[in-house]
């Protein structure tokens, strides 16, 4: 007769699928390591950016979309020469487009902004600024790729 002991013990071995199933991060440390690196570098650069260009408590947040604006024109740069021009060093991606870019790049801070407009009572800023980062965001990843794979064509990069 089995005793609770033993239902116990059961209960905490883990079954013939859970000993196949590798642990979640095996293997991915180096890319963990150069993503915060990366986000580390990125932060640094924003924080430049605030400080080289301060926007006050009850203005329009210029800085936080000229940084979102040229991130995003950025990546869009980034991945056409990674995934299109000639080939990068695996841990290349989540180092530069993760980490750095993920980390200048504050689309929290945008929504943060946004809130700070709206509660100020400034809905039409609000509305304005909440279109025109997700406008422009996106036209600079577009134009910037769009340039970027022109480019590579031009100079016979293009793999």
């Amino acid at each position: 007769m089995a005793t609770s002991e033993d239902l116990v013990a059961d209960a905490a071995a883990p079954g013939p699928a859970a000993r196949r199933r590798p642990p979640v991060l095996r293997g991915q440390g180096p890319a963990v390591a150069v993503v915060a690196a990366g986000g580390a570098l990125g932060a640094v650069a924003r924080y430049g950016a605030g400080l080289l260009w301060p926007t006050g408590p009850s203005a329009f947040p210029w800085t936080t979309l000229l940084v979102n604006v040229v991130g995003c024109a950025v990546i869009g740069v980034f991945l056409v020469v990674i995934t299109e021009g000639r080939p990068a060093h695996p841990l290349l991606r989540p180092f530069f487009g993760t980490g750095v870019l993920g980390g200048f790049t504050t689309f929290s801070t945008y929504t943060a902004d946004f809130r700070r407009l709206v509660a100020e009572g400034r809905p039409g800023p609000a509305a304005a600024y909440l279109a025109l980062t997700l406008l422009a965001a996106l036209a600079a990843v577009w134009a910037a790729a769009a340039l970027t794979r022109g480019l590579l064509r031009r100079t016979g990069v293009r793999a």
